[in-house]
């Protein structure tokens, strides 16, 4: 704008100073005619009076500044005081000769284009009838132009320049208000009044900006208090696959670091099935994928955001499904492990009793057979009863009251149990230490030194041992199962307490393969946390760990939950 101010002015600047110019010079050329005129008709007047007395004697004293001739009434040059009279033409056809002959004076006005001049004639009659000429030159308006060059362009030259300052300073002075106005604050601003329209229209716009602005704060901050405090993951996408907006569970789920500002969506996550998902919103369908890893199980669920009918980009909702895709694992797991477990035992039942009754069987084999019955139904009945104490754990109700549980007599009541198994097997069962009693429910201990200690002595050797320790340690009481058995494998160690898992079936004795996981969930509920120890071909160490009463009840600890 300075720039335009400053050529503007510079421009007008100079163009009035030359037309100034060539005003000044037309008026001047005007009055300098003027007065030549009025200076050749009283030198006309004094040489006629001269000549009327003295004739040609008056003429030839007279000095040579202006051209005079004495013309004859018909024409004929008497006298010229620069040519030869006798050489020039008649002049009676002169313009000023004829006005004088008829008028009394004449002036005339003849230019030369060779010489730039123009020469002004005044004649005058005198009483004999002729006539008395007086001429005199003067430069044409471009003579005197051209004469005056050099002064006329310096004069110019030092109006340009001081027009170029002026222009400079005011242009400057000008706008200098203007690059002032504070925007922020316009109310503040003192300019031309001109502005003040402006002014008030751009204080009206930033009331409504920061109306807007405030507006915006507002919904950006209830947007990110929503979506930062959601275990879900969110990531909204333009056209052009940059992330518009991204919430931190969506950069835990999909392994990020930090959200691409600007960048595109692909650098939270480079799988295929996420780039083909994208994709596909970004077309205008939605699709839902999962992205598995050793550890974790994410779905990822995106969908078109459509404008006036067009996508305009997508919405992605990440999911954690880890947990629910290990729970419907091992659900699937457990289905199959309880159909399979469950057929063992009614197949047998069915195949013997489709023997009994064809009658091949002989009256000395009945009884044999009739036992084999007996023992797989024993063993169906022992295998819905774990899946029912699972179950119940599991769900996680009422159990049975919450006692004071003496873990020493515990034990010694489930060796009780176990005499018979384990001296048909030459295994000797030792309970030592003193009493120790924990805030717990009786009916759940007694079962997780059962299955401890029934392990103990299905997987030992012939000859072994199984020594129960009940002892009160600095982190509440401990109840300890050590065997002389088969030991479990480092690899396999993590698995013990799954459903239906066994690390070798031919050391299973016919068992449901739910005992570790019975213990597991048991003392889960009771807040108690289990300890494995064991070197294949050693023997194994369950440690069962019992919380410190707390208000007389115990707290379960997630942690001993695969």
């Amino acid at each position: 704008m300075t720039k335009r101010i400053f050529r503007s002015i510079l421009g007008v600047t100079l163009v009035v100073l030359a037309a100034s110019l060539v005003l000044v010079t037309g008026v001047l050329h005007g009055y300098f005619e003027d007065q030549v005129g009025r200076e050749l008709a009283a030198r006309a007047a004094y040489i006629a009076r001269g000549v009327e007395q003295s004739g040609t004697e008056y003429l030839k004293d007279l000095p040579g500044e202006s051209r005079i001739t004495w013309v004859d009434s018909d024409g004929t040059v008497l006298w010229d005081n620069q040519e030869n009279p006798a050489a020039m033409d008649n002049h009676a056809q002169r313009q000023e000769i004829r006005q004088a002959l008829l008028a009394g004076t004449g002036t005339a006005a003849r230019y030369s284009d060779t010489l730039a001049q123009k020469t002004l004639y005044y004649a005058l009659r005198l009483s004999d009838g002729s006539v008395v000429r007086v001429a005199d030159t003067q430069y044409t308006v471009w003579a005197m132009v051209l004469q005056a060059a050099q002064p006329v362009a310096l004069m110019m030259l030092l109006a340009a320049v001081l027009a170029l300052a002026l222009a400079s300073r005011v242009s400057k002075q000008l706008v200098a208000p203007i690059n002032q106005l504070d925007l922020d604050a316009p109310e503040t601003a003192e300019c031309y009044e001109e502005l003040s329209p402006l002014l008030g229209k751009i204080r009206s716009q930033q009331r409504q900006i920061r109306r807007q602005m405030e507006d915006l704060r507002q919904r950006q901050e209830e947007f990110a208090a929503l979506t930062e405090t959601m275990s879900e993951g969110f990531v909204a996408v333009d056209q052009e696959t940059r992330v518009l907006a991204c919430n931190p569970a969506a950069l835990r789920l999909l392994g990020a670091q930090a959200a691409p500002e600007g960048e595109s969506v692909y650098a939270l996550n480079r799988e295929a099935p996420f780039r083909r998902c994208v994709e596909q919103a970004l077309a205008g369908r939605r699709c839902e994928v999962l992205l598995e890893s050793e550890d974790s199980c994410r779905q990822v669920i995106a969908s078109p955001a459509r404008r006036e009918g067009q996508t305009a980009g997508a919405v992605l909702m990440v999911l954690d499904v880890t947990e629910k895709e290990r729970r419907d694992a091992l659900r699937r797991e457990f289905t199959a492990n309880v159909s399979h477990e469950l057929k063992t035992p009614l197949t047998s039942i069915l195949g013997t009793a489709e023997i009994l009754k064809t009658g091949m069987v002989a009256p000395a084999d009945v009884e044999h057979f009739a036992g084999n019955i007996h023992r797989q139904t024993q063993r169906l009945i022992s295998l819905v009863n774990d899946i029912i104490r699972l179950s119940r754990l599991d769900e996680g109700g009422d159990l049975g009251p919450w006692e004071s549980v003496d873990l020493h007599a515990a034990a010694r009541r489930v060796l009780d149990r176990l005499t018979d198994a384990a001296q048909g097997k030459g295994v000797a069962l030792t309970l030592t230490g003193g009493g120790a009693v924990v805030r717990s429910v009786p009916r759940i201990v007694e079962e997780i030194l059962y299955n401890l200690c029934d392990n103990a002595v299905v997987y030992n050797h012939p000859g072994g041992s199984v020594t129960v320790t009940v002892e009160n340690g600095s982190d509440g009481a401990r109840v300890s199962v050590t065997d002389t058995g088969v030991g479990i494998p480092r690899e396999a160690q993590s698995r013990v307490f799954e459903r239906f898992y066994r690390v070798d079936k031919s050391h299973s004795g016919g068992g449901t393969g739910l005992g570790l996981s019975i213990v597991k969930h048991g003392a889960a509920y009771l807040g108690a946390r289990v300890d494995l120890e064991s070197r294949e071909g050693r023997g194994s160490t369950f440690t069962v760990t019992f919380p410190p009463e707390r208000d007389g009840t115990c707290v379960p600890d997630d942690s001993v939950v695969s």
